[in-house]
């Protein structure tokens, strides 16, 4: 009989390259820019052409120091540019300068919330490459065509021992590192363009047992969902091989998001295959002691940290804290509100609430909302205060986004202010009690929650003016 999965565990490590944000490519002034014609941005030194030199991107290599100090790695005095050589039609020069046999950076991790809680994931090391060019697929009927526009943009591969053992915590853990990545402001992370790629090596062993199995690398994956279907869909098939007395071949398979099934693309490559030796054009990487302290000092508060300061500091729940610290641009935006109106849970309600409502209707996010973080906590005080009710408060902030000015002048302006005079507010109870002789009756008979109906009704009737918490009073008063 099959031991069956449960006996099985699962290793995975991963490689992140991540595209750096920066105006030039790595070694050559080429713009690295998405989506402009094919082969627009090329030059001899990206192709390699003899007699080109290449420079290295001073920008590139600050953001890179940036990144490897937000993974927590130790950042090396003299890193190494390396020729790693193999043949494609997309890669012009024969060979792709990277760093090997002494990178970057080493060490570090990332935590994140995993499966069993807070998981750690160790950071092997942090290099700096160029990427290759493009092979496009579906230009020309019956060939494929090569793009060098991506050749030489800078990029960071950031390579993690094998510590995750499930697809849904390689998922999260993605996910983590994304968002890391995105608050030190290193790269756009846009994995449709390429900004982020992932590969990931999985094997499998029996469970209780140390040393690894024959692993395989997983290519060709444009999205986190389809990371964790191709790790699902591996270790599966990983299993049954060797339950069925078979052996892993160590390969590069791609993953077919469509069909979801994976292929062979390749024999898997070791180190010396490449034949690394020293970029003889390029002298060593030297980074300075005072560069890594200021890129330090530079950092801004990482979003775990974040969310736990969020918890702390304004008593909001682990969830809000979560997706108020979702992106950098977001927390700011909220820190501003509740800071401004001094009503922390109730800036965390309308900035999660209407306030996201209305970014997602108009098209826009905290960097770009057309309603400041100054003007919604002054709403916010107006609510806080009784001057107008929630209901009216939402329309308010629409009036905002679409006309600017002050909510207070608004409100102001348009006689929106909340009433609680009783005689008004009994009179509105009245009629609507009087117009609803059936719902009055159900009420009586026991349906208690019908009291929303009434309120609702009461709120109609004031044009949204009515205060509600009396006109509840009012009206249970009324309905006895």
């Amino acid at each position: 009989m099959s031991p069956g999965p449960q006996a099985w565990e699962a290793v995975i490590g991963i490689e992140v390259h991540v595209q750096l944000r920066t105006a030039r490519k790595l070694f050559c002034g080429d713009l690295a820019v998405f989506g402009d014609e094919p082969n627009s941005h090329v030059c001899p030194v990206c192709l390699g052409l003899p007699g080109a030199l290449p420079t290295t991107n001073p920008e590139a290599v600050q953001l890179a120091v940036r990144t490897a100090l937000a993974l927590g790695c130790t950042v090396h005095e003299r890193a190494i540019w390396a020729r790693k050589n193999y043949f494609y039609p997309d890669l012009p020069k024969g060979y792709q300068i990277t760093q090997f046999e002494q990178p970057l950076a080493t060490g570090g991790l990332v935590a994140f919330d995993g499966a069993a809680g807070e998981a750690i994931v160790r950071i092997r090391r942090a290099h700096m490459e160029e990427d290759a060019g493009k092979s496009i697929h579906d230009r020309i009927a019956g060939g494929t065509a090569v793009d060098l526009n991506r050749a030489g943009t800078p990029l960071v591969e950031i390579v993690t021992e094998p510590d995750l053992r499930s697809a849904a915590d390689t998922r999260a853990f993605l996910t983590a590192l994304k968002q890391m990545l995105e608050y030190v402001d290193v790269s756009d992370c846009n994995m449709e363009e390429g900004s982020l790629r992932v590969d990931a090596n999985v094997s499998v062993r029996p469970r209780g047992v140390e040393e690894l199995g024959a692993k395989t690398e997983i290519k060709n994956v444009n999205s986190f969902s389809g990371v964790e279907k191709a790790i699902e869909v591996e270790i599966a098939r990983q299993i049954a091989v060797v339950e069925a007395g078979g052996r892993v071949e160590q390969q590069t398979l791609l993953w077919d998001d469509h069909r979801s099934v994976l292929r062979t693309m390749r024999s898997k490559e070791e180190s010396h295959d490449y034949r690394y030796f020293p970029d003889p054009d390029l002298p060593p990487l030297l980074v300075s002691q005072e560069v890594v302290v200021a890129a330090r000092a530079a950092l801004p508060e990482l979003p775990r940290a974040r969310r736990a300061r969020f918890e702390r500091d304004y008593a909001l729940s682990a969830y809000d804290a979560g997706v108020l610290t979702q992106s950098r641009a977001g927390a700011d935006y909220f820190e501003t509100v509740a800071e401004a109106s001094g009503k922390a849970k109730a800036a965390a309600n309308w900035v999660m609430g209407p306030a996201q409502a209305l970014m997602h209707e108009r098209g826009e996010d905290p960097t770009t909302f057309a309603v400041s973080a100054a003007a919604l906590a002054e709403l916010i005080g107006l609510v806080a205060d009784g001057t107008i009710s929630d209901a009216v408060a939402k329309g308010v902030l629409s009036v905002v986004a679409a006309e600017g000015g002050s909510p207070r002048e608004i409100v102001r302006a348009r006689g929106l202010t909340q009433v609680r005079d009783d005689s008004q507010l009994e009179a509105w109870v009245r009629a609507v009690v009087d117009e609803h002789p059936d719902e009055v009756a159900r009420y009586r008979g026991g349906e208690a929650k019908l009291v929303g109906f009434f309120v609702g009704q009461v709120m109609k009737r004031s044009g949204g003016k009515a205060d509600p918490k009396r006109v509840s009073e009012l009206l249970r008063s009324a309905l006895a």
